[in-house]
């Protein structure tokens, strides 16, 4: 499977990027970010849903109801989750410590973290390591932050788009990471975009829920809800283009380029997932509404045999009908139901296609990239996910994660 390098990462004016090696885990590896937002930018996110959410996750929540951030700290190596009243302390007393640095209040910091649960936050290293970090704060730094917030991921992950809006130019880029425990119920692990336009605070909160929704909340890897997902997207207003409000007709230019750049990084994420070698589209067709779309594609592309069979290369079509029976779907009609290998109809009409052969369906199983689609023939909606296989190496790499 192609796992892609990001291309080249657009600075966004109004935001600085800043990476040094702190040994939160890792002696000499890029560990802890520094992002500096222009004075007035604004500022939304999207967080977990796990009810065992994070420390930080908790003082984010909590920094950005109060107020416009003017920095986002992130660690990776330790995620600082199941650390009950201390774990919060010391997400707090970070941002006291960048804010000391920096000439800001505490409650101005994000703190975010992504690592290993249960294990206290080493914050003597990340106090040590500010000074470098931000010493280093450029607009150019987003490729570095990119590596710097990696843990199993294998390739840095980054997205840019660049658009002109009545004369106006206008950037937006975005990085992310994850790779393992990934089944985001809003983002994913760790995700940050910025644009220098100037939206307004309520759009923009409904401009990266909507990309989040169609992005983020739509890929797969393992199932697994992480305890410190967040989504940050940050308008700098930096650039010279007016604020854009709902009733704005240029707001759909910037609202795609937004969801753009998510979906890409929300792919970049499933191509690298844990041990995976190949990339698979789950379409599902004709339900009678969303919800149950996604019910029967989250059940295909769950199920660890039709992962193990991905795997394999082999068309065992078999276990993915089976998936679409045991989605649930109330008095589903199997007279109306087919499924398809990319073109290669399999089923048709509940029962398997007359003209399907073995060989068709085995030349689509040894592609790097996939599509299996189910059409349920009862409706007009229609939902896609983004999955992978499942390896002996994603067992591997999960056995190894903390030695």
């Amino acid at each position: 499977m192609l796992k892609k390098q990001p291309p080249d990462l657009s600075p966004v004016a109004g935001f600085r990027l800043g990476t040094t090696c702190a040994g939160i885990k890792t002696p000499d590896r890029p560990d802890l970010v520094v992002m500096e937002l222009a004075t007035g930018s604004r500022c939304a996110a999207v967080f977990t849903q796990n009810a065992f959410c994070a420390a930080p996750v908790t003082v984010a929540r909590r920094h950005l109801d109060s107020g416009s951030p003017r920095f986002l700290l992130v660690n990776t190596g330790c995620a600082n989750a199941g650390t009950g009243a201390q774990g919060l302390l010391d997400a707090g007393r970070c941002c006291e410590l960048l804010a000391a640095g920096v000439g800001c209040e505490a409650a101005d910091v994000l703190p975010f973290s992504t690592g290993v649960i249960g294990a206290a936050l080493p914050v003597d290293r990340i106090g040590a390591g500010l000074a470098a970090a931000v010493d280093c704060l450029a607009g150019s730094g987003w490729l570095d932050a990119a590596h710097g917030i990696l843990t199993t991921d294998t390739v840095p992950k980054g997205a840019s788009r660049r658009l002109d809006i009545d004369g106006y130019s206008i950037t937006v880029t975005g990085i992310a990471k994850g790779a393992g425990m990934i089944r985001p119920d809003m983002a994913t692990m760790l995700a940050f975009i910025a644009t220098d336009a100037s939206v307004s605070d309520d759009l923009l909160q409904a401009c990266l829920e909507s990309a989040v929704a169609g992005s983020f909340n739509r890929i797969t890897v393992d199932g697994d809800t992480s305890t410190n997902d967040a989504c940050v997207l940050v308008a700098t207003g930096c650039s010279e283009l007016p604020v854009i409000t709902a009733a704005d007709r240029r707001y759909e230019r910037i609202r795609q380029a937004i969801a753009g750049v998510c979906e890409d990084l929300a792919q970049a994420i499933v191509r690298d997932g844990e041990g995976a070698t190949k990339f698979v589209t789950v379409v599902v067709e004709n339900g009678r509404n969303t919800n149950e779309c996604l019910q029967v594609a989250y059940a295909i592309a769950h199920s660890p045999l039709v992962k193990t069979a991905v795997f394999a290369g082999d068309p065992n079509w078999g276990r993915i009908l089976a998936a679409v029976g045991r989605a649930g779907i109330p008095e589903l009609d199997l007279a109306g139901v087919a499924i398809f290998l990319d073109e290669v109809c399999v089923i048709h009409a509940g029962e398997i296609a007359a003209d399907y052969t073995e060989m068709a369906g085995q030349q689509v199983m040894d592609r790097d990239e996939i599509t299996i689609r189910t059409v349920l023939g009862r409706g007009k909606a229609s939902e896609r996910v983004w999955t992978c296989d499942l390896s002996c190496d994603y067992v591997k790499i999960n056995l190894e994660y903390r030695t």
